[in-house]
C-alpha cells in the first residue's frame, strides 16, 4: 500500500506531529467513537495542495473530515490517508459586509466574529458545532437559517489540484446537500455576505439560539447532533418519540429522551452500537408509520 513511505515522505512536507500512523478516530468525532485512521493528517493551507498530490501518486484513499460533528466512524477505522481541515486552517478575516473564513474555522466562532463586527445573518450558526468547510458540504441549518442563505462564494481545490472560487449559485445548495461530494472539491474558505446591524441585537439573537438549543438538546453526552434528516412535511424527533423509542438503549448508545433525533453516547458506545441502533430507529419508524428516515450523520470507515 505504501503507507510508510508515504509518511515519511508528509512528515519532511508536514513537519513532526502533524503526521499520525493508526491514529484513533473517537479522539476526532464528537460521537467519541471509531476506529484508526491508517495515517491521520493535519496540514496548513500552504501544504495541502502538496499532501494531496503526494497520496494520489501513491493511490492511497483519501477522507477529509473538519470537526467530525456529523460523522460516525466504523470501529474497524479508515484505510489510507485521514485529512483534517482544523486548526491550521482556521483564519477568519472581515470586509467591510463580507466575513471570510478558512474552511478549518469553526462556525460557531466565525459567527460570533461577524457579531463583534456588527454582521447580523449568522445568528442561526452560532451554536452549530462544525467547521465551516463542513457546514458548506452540507448546507448546515438551524432555526430557519441556512448556509445557502449567506454564502457569497466559496474556495475549492479540485480533484486535479487546480483552485477555483465559485460563486454560491454554482454550489447547488439543497436541504443538507451541496455539489462539494459529487464533484470531489475540497472546500478551503466560504465568504459570507451579511449586513449591519445593531450589535446588540445580534448578541440577544444567538443568546436566545443558544438558550433554546441548551434547554432541548442533549448537549451533555457525546452525539453527532440531529440523526436523522427532517422526514417532508414531519419531524424525526417526533415520529421517533411517537414510536416508543425514547430511551431505547442498544450497547452505550441510546436515543436521548430529551430530543428523540438525537442519537447519543452514553459512555462507551461502540460504533457498532451506534449504527445498530439507528438502524433499529430507521426500521421501527418504517414499520409504523410508512416513513423512511435518511440518516443525517455521514457514515464513513469500515463497521
Amino acid at each position: 500500500m505504501g503507507v510508510e513511505q508515504l509518511q515519511k515522505e508528509l512528515e519532511s512536507v508536514l513537519g513532526e506531529g502533524r503526521v499520525l500512523r493508526d491514529e484513533p478516530l473517537a479522539r476526532h468525532t464528537t460521537f467519541r467513537a471509531g476506529g484508526p485512521a491508517d495515517l491521520y493528517l493535519m496540514p496548513d493551507a500552504a501544504g495541502l495542495p502538496i499532501v494531496m498530490e503526494r497520496i494520489a501518486a501513491y493511490g492511497i484513499p483519501v477522507t477529509v473530515i473538519g470537526n467530525g460533528s456529523n460523522l460516525l466512524v466504523g470501529d474497524k477505522g479508515i484505510r489510507g490517508a485521514v485529512i483534517e481541515i482544523g486548526s491550521r486552517m482556521a483564519k477568519v478575516s472581515v470586509d467591510g459586509e463580507h466575513v471570510t473564513a478558512q474552511a478549518g474555522a469553526l462556525l460557531s466562532k466565525t459567527a460570533y466574529e461577524a457579531y463583534r463586527h456588527g454582521l447580523s445573518g449568522m445568528e442561526f450558526a452560532a451554536g452549530i458545532p462544525g467547521s465551516v468547510g463542513g457546514a458548506v458540504v452540507m448546507n448546515a441549518g438551524a432555526y430557519g437559517g441556512e448556509v445557502k442563505d449567506i454564502a457569497a462564494a466559496v474556495t475549492v481545490l479540485t480533484k486535479d489540484g487546480r483552485i477555483l472560487k465559485l460563486p454560491a449559485g454554482q454550489m447547488a445548495f439543497s436541504y443538507r446537500h451541496s455539489c462539494v461530494p459529487e464533484n470531489g472539491y475540497l472546500v478551503l474558505a466560504v465568504t459570507f455576505a451579511l449586513q449591519s446591524a445593531d450589535p446588540a441585537g445580534i448578541l440577544e439573537q444567538m443568546e436566545e439560539l443558544k438558550a433554546k438549543r441548551i434547554s432541548k438538546q442533549p448537549l451533555n453526552y457525546p452525539s453527532a447532533g440531529s440523526t436523522f434528516k427532517r422526514p417532508p412535511g414531519q419531524f424525526a424527533g417526533k415520529l421517533i418519540m411517537d414510536a416508543g423509542l425514547a430511551g431505547f438503549s442498544i450497547g452505550g448508545a441510546q436515543v436521548s429522551p430529551k430530543h428523540c433525533g438525537f442519537v447519543i453516547n452514553r459512555g462507551g458506545a461502540a460504533a457498532a452500537d451506534i449504527l445498530a441502533l439507528i438502524r433499529h430507529v430507521q426500521r421501527t419508524v418504517q414499520e409504523r408509520f410508512g416513513v423512511e428516515l435518511e440518516t443525517e450523520v455521514k457514515l464513513l470507515g469500515e463497521f
